[in-house]
């Protein structure tokens, strides 16, 4: 397990950006202990539904807030209040904002009475939260994800949570340049074009190619617009059997340890009536397959030592480029654009399309 330090990433343990840390059916009433970024952090529900990420350890006397089952503040259900979440040690209350808002034996709350918040929001049936370490507030918006939860003739996502691997996060990001993987791992053939885009904070991935059980008909092009917005959250849209979104998310644990996530939406229908029970099977197998793909490049991550400078040959995707975009979460925000500048652009490794006036890298 490699850290950051040995890559090389810059100033800060762990990235800037939205992350996921939940299912959204994870977040009730009842808080939750969980662990990311090096710190131990609490999930719970205000009354009003909104979600709330916090630091784990009450000021006062250092109680975790999630990880009690018989405290009379638990037993009696006044662990959340309004929007505030009380300690179950000595009732000390904590409202969103993170600002102790009542003591139960004490008119007197000290300045320093105060939990971390963290930015927290509820899109997808996801919960996210922004990490910052010079916390700041966000610099661009959480995806909404094109506005298809929810929209008529799609199929919500369900969560597939694909494992804790001990494998550094850029080492998951480098697959967004590795075009000589796609044969080898996921049974592409014919590839007809492999390009990337680095423009600010998103990198792209336009792909085309034949596929060994995918794409049936000679000649046939299986194509995939992708794309990271921030150092986490991978969006993909597939044209296949039916239209469709792949969500992959990972999240740093410890330095050098990350969750991942996979996730993906399908249209099956115009949306003009209740769908059935074939078009829901259908959009689940969808999904599972789409899994079951990512599911490859886990056993590999899951397994692989670390590759601090990879042994790049010519047909090699741009590592370097990769990796000197993902700089900049690493690195503080004043020098975001520094970054952005070295490597926003085009980069076409492969263009074998009779139209096409791009020549490859």
């Amino acid at each position: 397990m490699a850290t950051t330090e040995e890559y090389g990433n810059g100033e800060f343990q762990f990235p800037r950006g939205w992350f996921m840390v939940a299912g959204a059916a994870e977040a009730t009433d009842k808080p939750i202990p969980l662990r990311y970024f090096g710190q131990d952090l609490v999930l719970y529900r205000g009354e009003s539904g909104t979600p709330y990420v916090v630091e784990a350890y009450c000021p006062h006397m250092g109680a975790h807030l999630a990880k009690n089952s018989t405290s009379y503040v638990v037993l009696d259900n006044e662990q959340i209040q309004g929007e505030s979440i009380r300690c179950p040690f000595h009732g000390w209350r904590f409202g969103a904002d993170g600002r102790c808002d009542n003591i139960p034996y004490s008119e007197m709350i000290p300045e320093a009475a105060r939990l971390k918040t963290f930015p927290t929001v509820e899109v997808a049936g996801c919960i996210w939260m922004w990490h910052d370490p010079e916390g700041l507030e966000p610099e661009y918006p959480m995806p909404d994800f094109g506005g298809r939860w929810n929209a008529p003739g799609w199929v919500n996502w369900k969560i597939d949570h694909m494992g804790d691997l001990d494998c550094h996060p850029c080492e998951l990001v480098d697959n967004m340049v590795d075009v000589a993987h796609f044969i080898p791992i996921h049974g592409s053939k014919d590839l007809a074009y492999f390009i990337n885009e680095f423009e600010g904070h998103v990198v792209r991935q336009l792909f085309g190619s034949g596929h060994r059980t995918l794409v049936s008909a000679e000649g046939a092009v299986l194509e995939t617009d992708t794309w990271y917005t921030g150092p986490a959250i991978l969006q993909s849209e597939m044209a296949g059997d039916f239209p469709s979104l792949i969500m992959i998310a990972h999240t740093p644990i410890e330095d050098g340890r990350v969750r991942v996530w996979h996730a993906l939406m399908v249209k099956v229908s115009d949306g003009s009536h209740p769908f059935t029970e074939e078009e829901r099977a259908a959009a689940f197998a969808y999904q599972e397959s789409s899994r079951l793909a990512l599911a490859q490049d886990v056993e590999i991550w899951a397994n692989k030592r670390a590759c601090i400078r990879p042994l790049a040959v010519p047909g090699d995707g741009p590592y370097g480029k990769l990796r000197g975009w993902y700089w900049q979460f690493y690195n503080p925000r004043a020098r975001a654009g520094e970054f952005q500048r070295r490597v926003n652009g085009r980069v076409v490794k492969i263009d074998n399309r009779p139209a096409s006036k791009d020549a490859a890298a």
